[in-house]
């Protein structure tokens, strides 16, 4: 494992008010293999990586090198073919409420307004009076910057407005795990940027264990506390860097972009091994 930077100014395994601490996740050895009728693709080749409660961890690679079926298989969408997931020790064999997913797409539901889209997941949660659900959906629009558009529909949102109802939506049901499907690659770079320096305020104050799956690496030396690099046919993990610079962080920074030259300088490197060794 390389460290990079100066010591960080966040403890992982922080509480968020009236929830769950943030969850632990191991994965395991695990294996995936997708079959067709022209070919086998081995997706995932014995896959270890271990996740602090708390912690913010990136997954980083060309595409096809894994990175979204690894997700799925932590999220219980996809079960590997061997190993085991476990989030705060529970073996995951299928979707849960305490691990929630953010796609690419916002993937909001264009007959409910913000304020319906940010209630779906709570209405799923039979403990709650309908007063409390309101006031914790109330307070995540809030924390997203939206309180203002509660009643807008989302035809009438912008690309990075769809993106904070999205992350509300997530985060209202308080998960004690939040799974990341490079949800910020498709806005502008100015939203992009905005949207790094909520997300680094949000996880200060809402404390999750988070993982991101990006294809940006600057993006990844930004918003995470290690970034994981892997490469592809079979993915693997092949690196390890401890982000330790202080926050919150700015993807212009100097240091930051130091960091991140070095980053892909090794993630060029595994992949010309990879694609050698496959010759």
């Amino acid at each position: 494992m390389i460290e990079a930077g100066t010591s960080a100014n966040h403890t992982a395994g922080g509480i968020a008010p009236g929830g769950l601490p943030p969850a632990p996740l191991v994965v395991e050895h695990v294996s995936k293999w997708f079959h067709t009728k022209r070919a086998q693709v081995h997706a995932l080749d014995d896959i270890d990586l271990h996740v602090r409660g708390g912690e913010f961890i990136c997954l980083v690679g060309v595409s096809g090198c894994g990175k979204s079926t690894l997700l799925d298989i932590i999220a219980g969408l996809t079960k590997p073919d061997r190993g085991r997931v476990l989030a705060d020790g529970q073996l995951v064999e299928g979707p849960g409420r305490h691990r929630l997913v953010m796609f690419q797409e916002s993937a909001l539901f264009p007959w409910h307004n913000v304020f319906g889209n940010v209630m779906f997941g709570l209405k799923r949660k039979p403990e709650l009076t309908a007063s409390q659900r309101r006031e914790i959906a109330d307070d995540h629009l809030e924390l997203v910057g939206l309180a203002k558009f509660k009643h807008a529909f989302v035809h009438e949102l912008s690309g990075g407005m769809k993106q904070r109802v999205a992350l509300a939506r997530s985060l209202a049901p308080d998960p004690r795990v939040l799974l990341m499907d490079e949800p910020l690659s498709a806005l502008d770079a100015i939203t992009r940027e905005q949207l790094y320096a909520d997300i680094q305020d949000i996880w200060r104050r809402r404390p999750k264990t988070i993982v991101l799956v990006t294809h940006n690496v600057r993006e990844a030396v930004c918003l995470g506390d290690r970034v994981v690099l892997m490469s592809p046919s079979p993915g693997r993990i092949r690196e390890e860097f401890t982000i330790s610079l202080p926050r919150p962080r700015d993807i212009n920074s100097p240091e930051l972009a130091l960091i991140a030259q070095r980053i892909t300088a090794a993630l060029k490197g595994h992949l010309v091994a990879a694609r050698q060794a496959a010759e």
